[in-house]
């Protein structure tokens, strides 16, 4: 006996309905039209079709953004406010020891050198934009200097 192939498909259960109805019969009507462009024509050159000129005509036939991407990446901003960025410039270790060295006349490489004058002058740029300004000490806005500037000779009579 030979083997049968198994299928799912059942057979019809019961009668139909309509013993008039005509059993549908599909006829294939050959190859369906393909949607889209056919293969290998992004880069061929489009026939002007029968109009010429207008918008349709100088675009490009490729699709997607044309934007450019920028392929260097941009810094990310690290800091919130200024008051945080000069903070963490002032605590930099290897800006304090580049310095250190500058003070000692002890010769630095180039690139070190440009690190020192990168990072001064941004230190420059955020004291001017917070209103610190480097001339200023400590002590010669002291109240209490000009209380010993006073003598006591004034006040007698």
């Amino acid at each position: 006996m030979p083997r049968s192939k198994k299928t799912r498909k059942v057979g019809l259960i019961g009668v139909r309905k309509d013993p008039d109805r005509k059993p549908r019969v599909t006829v294939p009507q050959g190859k369906k039209k393909g949607k889209g462009k056919p293969s290998g024509t992004r880069n061929a050159v489009e026939q002007q079709k029968g109009r010429s000129g207008g918008k349709k005509a100088a675009q490009d036939p490729r699709h997607g953004s044309k934007r450019p991407i920028q392929l260097i990446k941009a810094e990310a901003r690290k800091y919130a406010s200024p008051a945080e960025e000069l903070a963490a410039l002032e605590a930099d270790n290897k800006l304090a020891a580049l310095l250190d060295k500058l003070d000692q006349d002890i010769s630095i490489s180039r690139a070190e050198q440009q690190y020192v004058d990168e990072k001064m002058e941004r230190h420059r740029f955020l004291c001017d934009l917070m209103g610190i300004s480097e001339d200023e000490d400590d002590d010669s806005n002291d109240p209490l200097d000009d209380l010993d500037a006073i003598s006591m000779d004034d006040f007698k009579k």
